[in-house]
C-alpha cells in the first residue's frame, strides 16, 4: 500500500513588525501633506522654556524635515528621532529609520555574504578606524537571532550647506521565510558621546519583534 505524506504549505513571512524607541524619542512623520508642520510644532516644543536662539531651532527644523523627506524617498517604513537642548545650548539629535529592503533574485540573500563586502569597505575607512565606530559583524539580537551590525563614522551632507561628521550604526534583520531584510539605521553627529548613542542605538535595535 502506498502512503502519500501531506506537504505543509511554506511559512509565510511576517507582514509587520514592532520596535521600541525611548520616551523622550518622537516619531518622524512620514506623511508628505503632515510632516512638516508635526516637526515644527515637535521641535518648538523641545525648545520651549530653554535659552536656545531661533536659528538654531530653525535649522533644526529643517534638518529633521530633510531627514524625513529622505527617509520618505529611501522607501523608510518608520522613522523616529531626538532633539534635546543642553543648559549649555548644545543640540544633542539622532534618528532611526527603519527600511525594508528586497534582495535581487541574482543576489545571495546569506547575511554572512552580504557582509563580506561591507566589512571590506569599512576596513578602507580611515574614520574611526580601530574603535567601535568601525565594526561590521554579525551579532545574536534576541528573539531574532542573527543579525549584520555595521558601525561606521562619514561625512554626510545633512543640509544642502557643507557635511558633518556623523556616527551611524546599521542592523541589518533577515525577514523570516523570505529574501527580505529589515535594516534599521541610527546615527547622530554627537560624536563625543558617541558610544552613549552606540548603547541607545543597540537597545533599540535589540527590541525588534516580528508579527503575523
Amino acid at each position: 500500500m502506498t502512503q502519500t505524506a501531506a506537504t505543509a504549505p511554506p511559512a509565510a513571512a511576517p507582514r509587520h513588525f514592532t520596535i521600541r524607541y525611548p520616551d523622550s524619542w518622537w516619531k518622524l512623520d512620514l506623511n508628505s501633506r503632515t510632516r512638516d508642520a508635526d516637526i515644527r510644532r515637535g521641535i518648538q516644543a523641545q525648545a520651549e522654556g530653554l535659552q536656545v536662539e531661533r536659528t538654531m531651532v530653525d535649522t533644526m527644523i529643517r534638518s529633521a524635515r530633510k531627514s524625513a523627506r529622505e527617509a520618505h524617498a529611501r522607501g523608510a517604513v518608520q522613522a523616529a528621532g531626538m532633539m534635546e537642548y543642553t543648559d549649555s545650548a548644545e543640540v544633542l539629535t539622532a534618528t532611526t529609520i527603519v527600511m525594508r529592503v528586497l534582495t535581487p533574485e541574482d543576489h545571495s540573500s546569506d547575511l554572512s555574504e552580504l557582509m563580506v563586502p561591507v566589512a571590506l569597505k569599512n576596513a578602507r575607512n580611515p574614520l574611526g578606524k580601530g574603535t567601535a565606530a568601525n565594526t561590521a559583524e554579525v551579532i545574536e539580537l534576541p528573539g531574532i537571532g542573527s543579525a549584520g551590525r555595521v558601525t561606521q563614522i562619514e561625512d554626510i551632507d545633512f543640509w544642502g550647506r557643507g557635511t558633518v561628521r556623523t556616527a551611524l550604526m546599521h542592523t541589518v534583520v533577515p525577514v523570516p521565510h523570505s529574501r527580505d531584510f529589515l535594516v534599521v539605521s541610527s546615527f547622530t553627529p554627537n560624536l563625543s558621546l558617541v558610544d552613549a548613542f552606540f548603547d541607545v542605538f543597540d537597545a533599540i535595535s535589540g527590541t525588534l519583534r516580528f508579527q503575523p
